[in-house]
């Protein structure tokens, strides 16, 4: 194994964290990934490589989003089949809407950034 390093001022740095924080990674594991895409595909530039960091982050943002609203619907399931009302079960109801709008949405605005212009 190889354990390469580098430096970097302040400033650099924290942009680092953040971007790695917005992943959901570490700041080796993420510095890593990003490094060896670049490496394996070095016509992408550096707005493409930032493109896919935020498309990362927003995914990692949906999968907690409906995380927290399957949690929801699993509680008003559970209050719902043993008889009780959920009162709330509107308001879960429509999150799970809202979120299913937000992945298609991000879904579309992918796929139409993927598709070379005519």
């Amino acid at each position: 194994m190889h354990q390469p390093s580098c430096r970097m001022n302040d400033t650099e740095y924290q942009l680092l964290v953040r971007a790695a924080a917005a992943c959901n990674m570490s700041v080796a594991n993420y510095l890593a990934r990003t490094a060896l895409k670049a490496a394996r595909n070095l016509d992408l530039t550096a707005a493409e490589i930032a493109g896919e960091r935020e498309m990362l982050a927003e995914l990692f943002s949906l999968r907690r989003h409906l995380g927290q609203i399957g949690n929801n619907v699993n509680q008003v399931a559970k209050t719902l089949n043993s008889g009780g009302d959920a009162p709330h079960a509107d308001a879960v109801l429509s999150a799970v809407h809202r979120a299913a709008r937000r992945v298609d949405t991000f879904t579309q605005h992918y796929l139409d950034s993927e598709r070379p212009a005519t």
